[in-house]
This record gives structure tokens, sequence and C-alpha cells, in this order.
């Protein structure tokens, strides 16, 4: 399952979010005295030159999850769960045993003849998609771990009512919650979301017909990286004329399960935020403020999001 797109190198190659820009002092250059001018303007076109703006050709190809696949993983975890109380390792251990759940985002093979100046390593991972069936691995660390801290951040959030309906959908063996993980770089188009998402589907239709772990799941439980305006502060209700509460969405497709989940709320990750991903985030010289929105989604609103994701994601 290969898809075309594109990768966009900026400055060092660290990652930021998508159409984001980097802030400048503009008072600052206002006050250099003028016979400073001329020096100022030769840093700014050095900085210019260290800013590469340029598309780059880069050939994505999604493989199952191998134990070879572990470091990459691991570090999109920890990307998600910054300094939260999960065993990761625990977690990339569970992700890797299901060998027939998930798929990892890789670069296709370049051919040596190929005129893109790009070094990268065959088993570096851009990102990965896969699924914990919470309700099955009830009792391990870290299931247990992903849920006390999910209900402790919704107690966090005020929303007493949400800890209660969450609390009682987590407890319900009948109805088993998965747990959707679907992460890659920040730099990583979203095209390819759609054909991962849509594999994903469809080996959890064969997981279930075959009777293996990760089958049917009544609920998905989502943590989506968003940001909203500094000073600010995230609506947890849905509200009509803002599907998406003033939320800026690092996953872009991930707006689209925020519209069909039954339950949601944001907490803020700014004091955790020390990562790559962390620092001082800016969309459009607006600053923001990174969170956490968790979102429950009924399986039954999967072709729904599906069709969009084809809509606005089709390659």
């Amino acid at each position: 399952m290969a898809s075309r797109s594109k990768r966009r190198a900026v400055g060092n190659g660290a990652p930021r979010p998508p159409g984001s820009q980097l802030q400048r002092d503009e008072e600052e250059e206002d006050e250099v005295e003028d016979e400073e001018e001329d020096s100022d303007e030769e840093d700014s076109d050095e900085e210019g030159d260290e800013v590469v703006d340029e598309e780059v050709n880069v050939e994505f190809e999604a493989y199952s999850i191998s134990d070879t696949d572990y470091d990459g993983i691991k570090k999109l975890l920890q990307q998600l769960f910054l300094k939260a109380p999960v065993n990761t390792a625990e977690l990339t251990d569970l992700l890797i045993q299901q060998s027939h759940i998930g798929s990892v985002i890789k670069q296709t093979d370049v051919s040596e003849g190929s005129d893109d100046d790009v070094d990268v390593d065959e088993d570096e991972i851009f990102g990965f998609i896969s699924l914990l069936n919470l309700t099955e691995r009830k009792g391990t660390q870290c299931a247990e771990q992903i849920k006390e801290w999910i209900l402790s951040c919704c107690d966090q959030s005020g929303e007493k009512s949400l800890v209660e309906q969450l609390d009682k959908l987590l407890r319900d063996t009948a109805r088993p919650v998965g747990f959707l993980l679907s992460e890659r770089f920040i730099n990583v188009p979203p095209q390819i979301a759609l054909p991962m998402h849509q594999q994903l589907q469809k080996e959890l239709v064969e997981a279930h017909k075959t009777n293996k772990p990760c089958g049917k799941c009544y609920f998905y439980l989502l943590i989506s990286k968003t940001f909203v305006e500094a000073g600010k502060h995230s609506s947890r209700k849905k509200r009509s004329n803002q599907k998406t509460d003033g939320l800026t969405f690092a996953n872009a497709e991930e707006e689209f399960f925020y519209e069909k989940a039954v339950l949601k709320f944001s907490y803020s990750v700014q004091d955790e935020s020390d990562t790559c991903l962390g620092g001082r985030w800016s969309f459009d010289d607006v600053p923001m403020k990174p969170l956490r929105t968790v979102m429950l989604i009924p399986a039954d609103k999967m072709s729904e999001i599906m069709d969009k994701l084809k809509e606005h994601l089709s390659l």
C-alpha cells in the first residue's frame, strides 16, 4: 500500500505543526540603529538560507508491524503521552505482538540513480497505526494506566459528569473499547492517513471473523494532539456553529473523528511539552497552547468518517 506524497524540509528538520510559521519579533527590528541595518540584513539573509523551503518527492509505503519497529513506535508513543504515567515500553510490545493488526509507514527503497539527495534509514518509521483493545487487555499494566490516566485528566478538566460516563463505558465488558493509535511525524502529510485507516478497518473486520485479539469494538478511544489559541480555553461542549470548538489538530484528519465523538474533552500539556514537539507554537503568527483532546467514537460511525476521509484526503 504505497502512496505518493511530499515531505517538507524546514530549518533543521525539527517537526512543527502544519501551516505554522516561525514568529519574528518585529519590534526588535524597529529598534535597531541605522548603522547596524546592513549587518542585520546580512544576518537575515543567512537565516533565510537556513530555512529550506523545498518539496522533496518521497514514496511512502505501509508494512506490517515487526520487532524491528520497536524503537520507532515507542518514540512516536512518547510524543503522544509526553510525561503521562503510561508504560510505553509494554504498550509497544503489545502492539508488536498483534502482528495481524496495524501498519508502519516507511520510505520505499530509493534507487541508486535517483536524483533526490535524501539520506533515509530504510528502517526509519515515519508513522504507524494500530489499536489496543482495552477491554481484552484488562489487567495489563499499560492498559490500566491508560484508563486511569484518561479518567484523571477528565476529572481535572472539570467535566464531572463525563468522568462517570467514561468510567462506566470503560468498565463495560459487554461493549469493548478499542484504543485507536495513529501517530506520525508532523511533516508527513495527512493524505497518508486514508489508506492506513482503511487497511486497519479491514484488519479489524478480519480479526473479528477469525476470533483474533482486537476484534469487535463498540467504541474507539482516540487521543489527538491539538492546539488552541493562547489565552483561550477550548470548550468541551459541542457547539452547532463551530464543530471543532476552536481546536487545531496536528493530525488534520482527526477533526472528522472529533465531529462524530459522543464524548470529548481537552486538557493542557503546556507544562509537559519539553520534548521535540514542545516549545512555543504559532499558527499564522498566533501563539498556540498545546493540548491533548480525548474523544470516544461509536464504532458504527466509522463508515461515515471513512467517507469523509475519502472526500478530503484522496490522492
